[in-house]
Parts: structure tokens; sequence; C-alpha cells
């Protein structure tokens, strides 16, 4: 069976490792000084203090030109401190956990599929294939209006599903960090599907009363990696605004998007959307720097945008009935790798070892200039990140990317057990994940963490956080406070329903 991703050992794109590259090179200056300086201050002890006055007697300096050095250090300095970026904290994070009388089991799902599509047996057993190899559990939810028969979808409920997921996020937010809604300087909520008036950010606004002078943003239709997108959309505010608090909110809202049609690329998403939502704190003040989890390092945007093919293979439309889904093309497998690739070629720089770094690129240019038959290195990602959250979109992506960045069953398995808890929960899924690490007691201070999304457009987004301090495992709080005793779980590669 062909590998559902490309390869990446089969093509590297070198404009994209120069991009990469270019991040090392604009920190050159630094990289050089700090090195210097040290050298220097390390001979100044070495000599010791009168040796040092000694010397500087024999200079005969006048004291204008002790001013003007003097003024010239500290411009120097000055200018140094002032362009170096914010640190951003992720000081807290919130996922909502839903009700046990949302969940969907398969058959109930199914039951459901029979009634409403009884007319078209072959759509049924075809959402049942694909259910069953799905990796999704019993226990996900679908919002109350899905699971009336026929479901009854309307901008009301869409509306409650939203307070619901949003605002029992920022509670729970709210109640972790001890966070007053009026020290929020920055609000962005991300939602693809679900856009109404007035927006869902300026819903929180309203519901916390926030302060009149909050920077808000309301991101749609950027797809499950839209998380990311806000969380470098925030990293950005917080480098123009000092000592500002800022609160992503990311979620999906199901109810209006649940497709009654008979197109198969259309059905798809049925099977393996549902509902979550996360809040997510995060600040450039000095005086979170000892309670925060996680220091923000790198975040890198990828697009494929430009290519058509890219463009269209999420695509939302009318089928010939004119009832309007999410249509995923099959060429969507094979983009995500491309935008994969790209993305990972562009942030290996950032993170890897200087060993990884070398020996990467000098197989990269053997191969250009050289001998193109020599076998691609794939680096090592391991040794740059201790943990990865992958987004949990679908089996087959956790699957092909494991295999193609050579990753272990653990290092894989918060997707896994995410998808199976809660299903594909859309761009909030990586902290569901990145919640399972924790509460597993597996976050040690110093570990890094890569959070990588796809999304519609066609986009591949990641982050690199490193963390503050240390985690005991807890399972009194959270999403998987009820389930994490029982994980992992096996889980077949066909469950017969």
């Amino acid at each position: 069976m062909p590998p559902i991703l490309p390869e990446l050992t089969n093509s590297i794109n070198l404009k994209y490792v120069k991009l990469g590259y270019q991040y090392l090179v604009n920190h050159f200056i630094t990289l050089i000084l700090i090195p210097i300086t040290l050298g220097v201050l390390l001979e100044a002890v070495r000599l010791g203090l009168d040796e040092l006055l000694s010397l500087w007697q024999s200079l005969h300096l006048h004291q204008f030109h002790v001013l003007f050095l003097s003024f010239l250090v500290v411009l120097l300095a000055a200018a140094y401190f002032m362009s170096k970026p914010r640190t951003v904290f992720l000081v807290d994070y919130a996922c909502y956990k839903p009700s046990v009388t949302l969940r969907v089991p398969f058959s109930n799902f199914m039951e459901h599929s029979r009634l409403i599509l009884k007319d078209n047996p072959k759509s049924v057993d075809f959402q049942m294939r694909i259910l069953e190899r799905s990796g999704l559990g019993e226990e996900t939810c679908l919002p109350p209006a899905i699971h009336y028969i026929p479901p009854k979808p309307n901008m009301a409920d869409a509306r409650k599903e939203a307070e619901i997921v949003i605002f029992s996020a920022m509670e729970s937010l709210f109640e972790k960090t001890g966070l007053n809604p009026k020290e929020i300087d920055i609000l962005i909520v991300n939602c693809s599907l679900f856009s109404p008036i007035p927006s869902l950010s300026a819903m929180v606004i309203n519901k916390y009363k926030l302060r009149n002078n909050i920077k808000s943003f309301n991101l749609s239709g950027m797809g499950c990696s839209a998380g990311l997108i806000s969380v470098s959309m925030a990293r950005d505010l917080l480098q123009v605004y000092p000592n500002s608090n800022a609160v992503v909110v990311s979620t999906e809202i199901i109810t209006p998007n649940y497709y009654q049609g008979n197109e198969r690329a259309m059905l798809l998403p049925n099977c393996l959307f549902r509902m979550g939502g996360a809040a997510i704190f995060l600040s450039n003040c000095r005086s979170y720097r000892s309670r925060a989890k996680y220091r923000l390092l790198h975040v890198v945007r990828t697009h494929k945008g430009a290519e058509d093919k890219a463009y269209r293979c999420v695509y939302e439309e009318q089928d010939k009935e004119g009832k309007v889904g999410i249509n995923l093309s099959k060429d969507l497998m094979a983009i995500a790798g491309e935008a994969l690739k790209s993305n990972i070629t562009t942030i290996g720089p950032l993170v890897l070892p200087t060993s990884e770094q070398l020996y990467f690129l000098v197989m990269l240019i053997g191969r250009k200039f050289f001998n193109p038959r020599w076998k691609p290195y794939i680096p090592d990602f391991k040794k740059a990140v201790e943990h990865f959250c992958i987004h949990a979109g679908g089996r087959a992506v956790i699957d092909e990317l494991q295999k193609n960045l050579q990753l272990s069953a653990e290092h894989v398995e918060a997707s896994r057990m995410t998808l199976h808890q809660f299903g594909n929960t859309s761009s909030s899924s990586l902290w569901y994940e990145l919640n399972y690490i924790e509460s597993k007691g597996r976050m040690k201070k110093g570990d890094r963490v890569w959070q990588i999304g796809f999304g519609s457009g066609f986009k591949c987004n990641s982050a690199v956080w490193k963390c503050n301090r240390s985690m005991e495992a807890r399972a009194d709080d959270g999403p998987w406070a009820d389930s994490i005793d029982r994980y992992p779980v096996h889980i077949p590669e066909v469950v017969k329903i």
C-alpha cells in the first residue's frame, strides 16, 4: 500500500532550508558578541585590578575619549536590550470537558446515520467503515442539536454550543490562574466555521464585562491550525505592548456544520469532528516568570495556498442538493505532507543541535551538487524536543507522521489517546494532548514540546515551548480527570460495530 504522506526522505526543498537558516543569520551578531564579551571578562579577571589600571594608564586617553567610549557602550547596550524580543510566557490553560450526556457511542452514531440516510444505505456503510478505522472511542461528544433525529441545527443552538464550550473553558482558566477578567489586555478567539454577528470575541467581552480598551480579534475560516495562528498573533502583540496579558480561545462549533447530504467526501467530517475547546493565558509580565508553565521559543507558519490543489483540498461548498458541507479532497494527505516538509525544514535550524544541523546541511549539499543518489538524512527531532503534540486530525495523519519523523509509540501516545477520548476537536486538540502529557507526570523542567497543526488553506503551523517547572501527575482536574488512569489503551486497527 503506498504511503498516505509523501516520504520526507524522498525530497527536501532547499529554499525552505534557506528560510530556516535566515533566522540564525539574523541573530549572527548576537551569537558572535556573547562569546567575545565572555572572553574579555575572563581575560580581565585573569589580569587582575593592578594590571588593568597599569594598562589603562598606558593608553593616555583624553577625557573626551573616555566619555565618548562610555556613551557608545551605553548606547549599544540600550539598543541591544530594546531590540531583544520580550519573553512570552504560557501561564496556564484550560480545556473544555463535555458532559457525559453528550456522548455519542458508535451504536448511537450509526443509528442516527441509518435514520437520517435511510434512502442511501451506501452512505451509511461508508460512514460505518470510516468510524471503524477512525481511532475514535466510545466517549466522544456532539452538541445537543445533533442528538435530534433528524438533527435540527439553527443559529440559536449554535450560539448555545459556543457559550457552553467557551464559557466553561474561560471559567476553568480563571479558577486555575486567579486571573481577573479586567486584567485581560488582548483577547483572540478562533473558530473556523461559525462566525456570527456580533463575533464570538464580542460574546466573551459581553459575558465577562471586559475593559472597553481591550484589543480583541476574531479569526475564522483558518482551519484546525488556527490555534497556533492565534498564539503567533498573541506573541506579536505582546512584543508591542509591554506588561500585558493575552487570552486565546480555540474551538470549533459543530452545530451548524453537521452535513446531512450523501456526498462521501463531505460525510467524512461527521465521523471525525467532535466538541472541544481551550482557553490559553499568555503574558509578557515578568511577575509571571516563576509561576508560568511554559515559555514560547518559536512559532513557524507555512502556507501553501498559492497552489490551487492546496487551496481547494479542504473546501466548504454546497452539494448537488444544495446542502452545505466541508469537502475533503483525496489529495489532502499528500498536500499535508508537502506542507509538513516545508515547515520542518524551516523549524529544524531553530531547534536542532548543531551536530544535527551540520550533518543535515552537508548531506543536503552533497545530494544537490555531487551525488543525487545519496540517501537523504532526516534530522532526529527527538534530540531537539522531548514531547510531540501532533494535531489529532485522524488516525492516518498520526500514523504517517510517526513513520516519517521516526517517532516512538510513546511520542505519539498523547495524540492517539486524545483522538480516542475526544475525537478531532480541531484547533483545540493540541491542548488536550499537552494536558495528557502533564497528567501522566511526564513534563519536566527544561523539557521542550513541539505542537504541530494542519489547517485549510492549506497550512502547517508549529510552535515550540520550553517547560518552566516540573509537573506532577494530577488527576483531580482538567479534561482527563476521570479517565487518565485508564490510558493508554490499545486501539485496534478495525473496531467492528
